[in-house]
């Protein structure tokens, strides 16, 4: 299969290398307005380079539309109807109406999906596996003070998205009752499913980068750090003792094994095997656009 990568910004470029280096793939394609960083990324990945989106059209199967996102829109409404499969980097759009116009006019026949990249962390299904009555979740994602230019205004947008994926489509169902409070560059939001409550939080402004999660259930406590992909389960304690007339609780402590996996590789190999079985990606533009349209909920409620 033939593949093309449009934008070759941070994620273009990570796309780009792991396509180059899949088996799947035969030869992949780059393009960008600023013609002399395609022709620099495709020299790198010994890659080839289109001089334009027409060009890129005939020659690929699939593309992955890494633009930053202020020309998510105007990208793929342009692609739409050309029959090639799409990978939209997330978010879907800037806006969640523009992202229901796309939605409106994707053909039944291609496979369009939305590159929420952590739903490919290996951790989250194992997790998603061992939690069953969870009473709290907690998830936080923090960066320090970045350069790069991602195209979102944001804190939520930007970094929060991921979890809220995670929340709405993997470890919950149903709307949340919600309350949220912050700035553009840190955020909390409180949530309420039934008996679970779910505290998230970003941060653009911290001095250490940060991805966890913590979920109470009764008989346990599981925690799991999404960048070294390891979670740990700790159960109640079979019994206490007396230390220097202290009460000493003994924690049963288990590590589980997971496969780790670089979640960007997971992530095109599952999309070109969609392409290959007609089936559709597991993030769908309908789940992209309910995130979108969270997070433009939580920022009403902190901007008001």
């Amino acid at each position: 299969m033939d593949v093309g990568v449009i934008g070759t910004g941070q994620m273009g470029r990570n796309h780009v290398r792991v396509y180059s280096e899949l088996k799947e793939v035969n030869d992949v394609y780059v393009y960008d307005v600023q013609q002399e960083n395609a022709t620099r990324i495709a020299k790198e990945y010994e890659t080839f380079v289109a001089s334009d989106i027409r060009k890129l059209i005939q020659n690929v199967d699939a593309i992955s539309v890494c633009v930053p996102t202020p020309y998510h829109f105007n990208t793929v409404k342009e692609l739409l109807g050309t029959g090639v499969h799409l990978l939209i980097e997330k978010p879907i759009c800037q806006r969640s109406d523009e992202a229901k116009t796309l939605i409106e006019h994707i053909p039944e026949d291609i496979i369009v999906g939305v590159g929420h990249i952590e739903r490919f962390n290996p951790i989250v299904a194992e997790i998603r596996n061992i939690m069953k009555k969870p009473l709290f979740v907690e998830l936080k994602r923090h960066n320090p003070t970045s350069s790069r230019l991602s195209g979102t205004s944001n804190v939520v947008e930007d970094l929060m998205i991921h979890d809220i994926d995670i929340i709405l489509h993997m470890l919950f169902s149903g709307k949340p009752s919600l309350h949220a409070m912050g700035t553009e560059d840190v955020a909390s939001v409180l949530m309420k499913y039934g008996e679970a409550v779910v505290q998230v939080s970003s941060s653009r402004k911290s001095s250490k980068k940060i991805r966890m999660i913590h979920i109470e259930q009764e008989d346990m406590t599981i925690e799991g750090d999404f960048m070294t992909q390891e979670i740990y389960v700790y159960r109640k304690p079979g019994q206490y003792k007396i230390e220097n007339e202290r009460y000493v609780q003994e924690n049963i402590v288990e590590k589980v094994q997971v496969a780790k996996k670089e979640p960007l590789r997971t992530e095109l190999q599952t999309f070109l095997s969609c392409i290959k079985t007609k089936t559709p990606f597991p993030v769908t533009p309908m789940q992209a656009y309910q995130n979108i349209r969270l997070c433009e909920k939580i920022m009403d409620m902190i901007r008001e």
